[in-house]
């Protein structure tokens, strides 16, 4: 994988260390040692975990990838934080099984490409609120 710093979530959980960001997937040409997008910027809000290599795809037989991806995230906990790269179908599959570990509360980090900085932001799928019909 990355020459980035890992950690083994099991560890984070029973040490009280940092969150950790659950990068889904290896961000494209890190192979290459020429990654297409830097996200240094994370490492801020935890540590990183890498789930899936870059060229992961969900095509015929998404269960492999499921199951790999479930034992990845199985320590994921609310303090922790996505980090969503990759390829959307995976990207989805991981939010859900996220939402379901987490009774639909979850953090993610969204790219701001004008402040050029990460924002955690808090999902919270059963929250009840107002819908604005603007």
């Amino acid at each position: 994988m990355s020459s980035m710093k890992v950690i083994n979530s099991e560890t984070a959980t029973k040490n009280n260390t940092p969150s950790v960001v659950y990068i889904i997937q290896e961000i494209p040409g890190t192979k290459t040692g020429n990654p297409k997008i830097n996200i240094m910027g994370a490492a801020k809000y935890g540590v990183f975990k890498f789930l899936l290599p870059e060229l992961s795809q969900i095509i015929f037989s998404p269960g492999p990838l499921i199951y790999k991806l479930r034992q990845g995230l199985k320590n994921f906990n609310q303090r922790d934080y996505l980090l969503l790269t990759g390829d959307p179908a995976i990207i989805g599959v991981a939010c859900s099984i996220v939402s379901d570990m987490t009774n639909g509360r979850y953090k993610l980090l969204k790219w701001d490409k004008q402040e050029r900085t990460y924002y955690p932001i808090e999902i919270n799928l059963y929250e009840k609120g107002e819908i604005d019909d603007n």
